[in-house]
């Protein structure tokens, strides 16, 4: 089977397609064709090699996924050959004492396609029948795909680990990725105030266009916790979602309310970092790091997708044989939500 993925950890020069084994499914899982797979930033980290994680090669990219039903593995009745679906990403055990509590996003065995696994930018993929959801009517694939990981990473930052909640503040830290467009709109849907940060000007009308109410631009002269300390009133931010990482956080934690929580969910510029703690302890805010999510934050996401409360931002849509171009994508400084490649049959 074709896919598209690296042989061997690196750069962009490691990318290409690559002959992996046809997938089948075992008991209690199901095959989907692929009707259309999604681009994260998780995936140049896979690329590049993560420390202490050792992968299947050739590996395939790409931890979002929908398509049609292939096959069934033994046990699955409750689902027919034929039907559209999207996939959530995230694997647990089911067994663990998080699984059992409800918790999956805590299991120990906790994985992600397309970063521990075989991804979905391929012809097939297999995952636990728990794992296949019903794409919502009237949805194609590549609205399909781009959806899961950004909503369902956003949704646990904000409403499961912040505890977010209306009238409140937030704060996203960059405005073009999938995280941010997802995450403005799941921090209006609870009823917040939102500010977008970035440094530059180009992605503001979309930003608010999303429900953004204020688009924060920041520059040597106006720094990110300058910025938004004067957005706030100089009462700090509620919530700040972070991503950036080592250039960013300090800021963001000298921007926070008291009480305030600094979200962390990713680190995309750089992992180590140089904390004053006296701002915690004084403003009695938190820090807190935040991934992925469960089967209950998925399924409220997923209904609020359906119902038209959410809806996923597709920046572009490559063809199947475009993968380097839909990789290259992704460092786009003009890209605004998910970079979407169709299945090798779309």
């Amino acid at each position: 089977m074709r896919g598209f993925g690296f042989r061997e950890h690196g750069g962009s020069e490691r990318l290409g397609y690559v002959d992996v084994p046809e997938p089948r499914p075992g008991p209690g899982e199901v095959r989907v064709r692929v009707g259309a797979a999604a681009f994260n930033r998780l995936d140049r980290f896979t690329l590049a090699g993560i420390p202490g994680l050792t992968v299947e090669r050739p590996h395939v990219l790409g931890s979002d996924g929908a398509g049609t039903v292939d096959r069934l593995g033994e046990g699955v009745s409750d689902l027919a050959v034929g039907a559209k679906v999207l996939i959530h990403p995230g694997l647990w055990d089911g067994s663990c004492d998080a699984c059992r509590a409800g918790n999956e996003a805590l299991c120990r065995e906790y994985r992600i396609l397309g970063e521990h696994t075989q991804g979905a930018a391929a012809e097939f993929v297999v995952v636990p029948r728990r794992n296949v959801y019903s794409l919502p009517p009237g949805w194609s694939f590549p609205q399909g795909a781009a959806a899961p990981l950004v909503f369902l990473t956003a949704w646990r930052a904000l409403v499961t680990v912040a505890g977010l909640r209306a009238g409140e503040r937030v704060a996203i830290i960059g405005a073009g990725g999938g995280v941010a467009t997802a995450a403005v709109q799941v921090a209006k849907a609870v009823g917040a105030e939102v500010a977008v940060t970035s440094r530059s000007a180009s992605k503001e009308e979309r930003a608010r266009k999303l429900g953004a109410d204020a688009f924060v631009l920041t520059d040597e002269t106006h720094p990110l916790d300058r910025a938004l300390w004067t957005w706030s009133g100089k009462r700090g931010v509620d919530v700040i979602l972070d991503s950036v990482g080592a250039p960013t956080l300090p800021l963001s934690i000298r921007a926070a309310a008291r009480g305030g929580r600094v979200v962390v969910i990713g680190a995309t510029a750089g992992a180590s970092v140089e904390l004053d703690v006296r701002t915690l302890f004084w403003r009695q805010a938190s820090l807190r790091g935040s991934t992925m999510a469960g089967r209950a934050e998925f399924e409220a996401v997923l209904d609020r997708l359906t119902r038209g409360q959410l809806h996923p931002v597709i920046d572009s849509t490559f063809a199947f044989d475009e993968g380097l171009s839909a990789f290259a994508r992704l460092d786009a400084p003009d890209l605004f939500g998910k970079v979407v490649l169709l299945g090798p049959h779309a």
